[in-house]
């Protein structure tokens, strides 16, 4: 009795499981062609701009050629997410604490993220599950390594951490893209936006947002990376703060 592969059919050519073809004529594509060629398209123009007749034509064949090496676009999508994802940080070491290797990870993450945008835009059908995307997960667990935290915790706050660089990524994405498409920068936007609530603002039916902008909260220049480092400077007090408190 033939044992069922209990992998996905959607993850196997990403770990390497898919049968090659030995017989017929010499392939005139490659999965990894068909890959490069759609996260192409995506960084051109993001992910929904992606599909088998679009990354055909950018291979000067047809949409069916591609089946024979990419099963659907969700297969497509997570070959693409695990060509793209490069590696991770380097594992924490030793000496280095739980918190710098945190901090590490997670501007990796954001820098990944900032380099491929379109990330953001493949939808979730999942946990991550493949070899790469494990990579990171597994390099995320080792920041954590030694502390008190148990298991299902040390999972649960790297989810936490991933979920707030995700947020700072997709926003600083979505505002640049929207400054582009406008033929204006961020700190124009963002300028606009200050002039606007100054106006539109009235101490007596908004008098704490008043009193932000009457202090010049909304006259700071946008600093994307200094935003991201405070935010995620009081996401770790909070994981410090929960790991002192517990027992060794």
């Amino acid at each position: 009795m033939t044992e069922t592969n209990p992998v996905p059919p959607v993850l196997q050519a990403a770990w390497g499981m898919r049968e090659k073809a030995t017989k017929g004529p010499k392939p005139t594509l490659s999965v990894d062609r068909i890959v490069a060629a759609a996260i192409a398209v995506a960084r051109a123009d993001g992910f929904p701009a992606v599909s088998m007749s679009r990354v055909a034509g950018e291979l000067n064949t047809s949409a069916m050629s591609l089946y024979r090496y990419v099963a659907s676009k969700d297969e497509l999508a997570v070959l693409m997410m695990e060509a793209a994802a490069g590696d991770p940080p380097a594992p924490r070491t030793a000496g280095e604490t739980w918190r710098a290797a945190a901090e590490r990870w997670a501007y990796g993450m954001f820098a990944l993220l900032g380099d491929e945008p379109w990330f953001l835009q493949v939808p979730v059908a999942g946990p991550p599950a493949t070899p790469r995307q494990l990579a990171w997960m597994e390099t995320g667990l080792a920041a954590l390594d030694g502390t008190t935290l148990a298991e299902a915790e040390k999972l649960s706050l790297l989810l936490l951490v991933n979920g707030y660089v995700r947020h700072e990524a997709l926003l600083r994405g979505q505002m640049t893209e929207a400054a582009r498409a406008n033929g204006q920068t961020v700190d124009a936007v963002i300028a606009e936006f200050g002039g606007l609530m100054r106006h539109l603002v009235r101490a007596d039916r908004f008098p704490l947002l008043r009193r932000a902008i009457d202090a010049g909260a909304m006259d700071t220049p946008n600093d994307p990376e200094a935003d991201f480092t405070f935010g995620l400077a009081r996401i770790l007090d909070g994981v410090d703060a929960f790991i002192a408190h517990r027992p060794a």
